[in-house]
């Protein structure tokens, strides 16, 4: 998503799900079982995404099944009173099961048309503009109904990819449109087009799930500088009418900048500006969008073999990015959106999830596969290495 996004705070899980690897140890220990090859193994912690689940240090299955990912075969052989709550959990699975087509979908992006209307250094829209382009409400409506039907334990519908969605005359409806489905809106903005009158229409309709409005300075001539846009008046009479009102459960300003003098500057006047009203002020170094910008947080260069990802979860495995035409892409950093993984327009929603594309994406983004020389995930940051 541009910008960068900060972690929404999690809301009540949906129903509890079954899933087909969680076999009961009635059956034994005779077929072959080994580490999930999903799972983000770090130093201190082992995440499961498929389950949402950590175990840390302190858990006491933590070393057995760090040993076992790091050597290939577990510890003690045969020691089942390891195994067994490891397999009940989901941590250790079948070594036959596919887990290709398995998901857990808690962030959705749903991004309703391509125009911007800022041009920030920090976003690959100063480069390549985007042709204008919109999706119906038509085909809106019918992916929305799409998304709450999967009964996923979705925590936000995102309205942004490198669009402002403010700019679209249709914004108040779009939320309108997945509140009555029953899913929970959240927008990054620049605060442009959050009108007085816009603010008093989302309180009406119950408010925003997130609300983050991205105000890099308050320093107009930098703030024009940056964005193409001599916006910073308009953008903080909007603001100054909204941060007293419950506009969104959870209302951020994020200060985007190159960690230098200038952003924490900027970062402590904003904070100052906004302590005691509704927005929690926060800071976020930009990053280089995958190695489309020469600037900011970088990756390595892609030099070792992909493991998975780790950008506010597993982008393969628990978010959806659905861009104006109705194409399913593989991550928000695919500015160019080489990587498609389905097409709303020609199958579900519930078919893309399960689609050889999507599994094959999976794979390579977990590194079962070999990626090719240029993939996305090789110049990302946030891609986990093996």
């Amino acid at each position: 998503m541009a910008p960068s996004q900060p972690v929404v705070a999690s809301q009540p899980a949906g129903p509890q799900r079954t899933y087909p690897w969680q076999e009961t140890l009635a059956e034994g220990l005779d077929l072959t079982w080994s580490p999930s090859p999903y799972l983000h193994v770090g130093d201190d912690a082992i995440y499961n995404p498929h389950t949402d689940s950590t175990i840390t240090e302190g858990d006491p299955h933590y070393s057995f099944l760090r040993q076992w990912t790091e050597h290939g075969s577990p510890p003690v052989a045969g020691k089942t009173e390891e195994m067994g709550p490891l397999i009940e959990s989901a941590w250790v699975v079948r070594s036959d099961h596919d887990l290709d087509n398995q998901y857990r979908i808690k962030y959705v992006q749903l991004e309703a048309h391509t125009v911007c209307n800022q041009s920030c250094y920090f976003c690959p829209v100063s480069l390549a503009p985007r042709a204008a382009h919109s999706m119906s409400m038509e085909l809106y409506e019918d992916i929305a109904r799409q998304i709450a039907e999967l009964g996923e334990p979705i925590e936000s519908v995102f309205m942004i990819a490198y669009n402002e969605p403010t700019a679209d005359p249709r914004f108040i409806e779009q939320v309108a449109t997945l509140k009555r489905f029953g899913l929970p809106p959240s927008t990054l903005t620049n605060g442009s087009g959050l009108t007085h009158r816009r603010v008093d229409q989302l309180i009406e309709l119950g408010g925003l799930r997130f609300m983050s409005i991205n105000l890099s300075t308050m320093d107009r001539e930098r703030y024009a500088k940056d964005r193409g846009k001599d916006q910073l008046p308009m953008v903080m009479r909007h603001l100054d009418y909204a941060k007293d009102k419950q506009v969104a459960e959870q209302m951020d300003i994020v200060v985007l900048g190159t960690d230098d003098e200038h952003h924490h500057q900027d970062f402590e006047e904003i904070s100052r500006y906004f302590e005691g009203t509704r927005f929690t002020t926060k800071s976020f170094v930009v990053n280089d969008r995958a190695g489309y910008l020469d600037i900011g947080l970088t990756g390595d260069g892609g030099k070792r073999r992909l493991g998975g990802c780790d950008y506010m979860g597993s982008r393969p495995i628990q978010h959806l990015h659905i861009n104006p035409h109705g194409q399913c892409l593989l991550c928000c950093q695919d500015y160019d959106e080489k990587e498609v993984v389905g097409d709303l327009r020609e199958h579900s929603l519930a078919e893309v999830l399960v689609s050889p594309a999507f599994a094959k994406a999976r794979r390579l983004v977990y590194g079962l596969d070999a990626a090719p020389e240029r993939y996305i995930c090789k110049g990302c940051r946030y891609s986990l290495k093996r």
